[in-house]
């Protein structure tokens, strides 16, 4: 019975590896995102380098077109580093620890990820990012018609801010509290 138990728990353990499909998959999917903003960003040079010869009307249109590829070039590569962020993450928590990385400074920004609360944590305030930019490029291509619509901006550019102030928030709050101290605290109110 020993037997069947043994190989049934490493037959369930070794199962971790089928994350390897997520992992390599994000991996290239982030790749494929970094091209397609960098191919963006090589056109966004060519028409740029027009600006300066091109009639005012032209030079206009010209710039919010330009303004308009930028915040989405900053929305690719933001896709594409949540991409490998994830990828990242789930190698970590599923298979190993990636002994190059670890030991730089690079890693203490990256890989601190320890579970799959901090994965979805990490991810939150990358999509968060991501949803400004887009507001941003929104807001870009935004005809204000009615006084109503400026309104709807300023709440939407608020509504920004306290989604940013609650992710800070929640991210210092967390800090300087752990379990261990919870014990700690309760001998010292006896």
């Amino acid at each position: 019975m020993k037997f069947f138990e043994s190989l049934f728990e490493g037959a369930l353990w070794n199962s971790r590896f089928v994350i390897m499909f997520a992992v390599v998959g994000s991996m290239f999917a982030g790749f494929a995102i970094f091209y397609l903003a960098t191919v963006d960003v090589v056109y966004l040079v060519q028409h740029a380098l027009h600006y300066a010869s091109a009639n005012e009307e032209s030079r206009k249109l010209l710039h919010d077109t330009v303004v308009s590829h930028v915040v989405e070039v900053v929305d690719g590569y933001l896709l594409g580093t949540v991409m490998l962020i994830f990828s990242l993450g789930l190698y970590e928590l599923f298979i190993s620890d990636i002994d190059q990385a670890h030991g730089t400074k690079a890693s203490s920004k990256i890989l601190v990820i320890n579970s799959l609360d901090d994965l979805k944590s990490r991810l939150a305030k990358v999509i968060l990012m991501i949803m400004i930019v887009t507001l941003f490029e929104e807001s870009l291509n935004m005809k204000l018609s009615a006084p109503i619509d400026l309104l709807y901006l300023g709440g939407s550019i608020a509504l920004i801010g306290l989604a940013l102030y609650l992710s800070h928030a929640a991210e210092a709050g967390g800090k300087g509290h752990s379990e261990e101290d919870e014990p700690k605290k309760a001998e010292g109110s006896h």
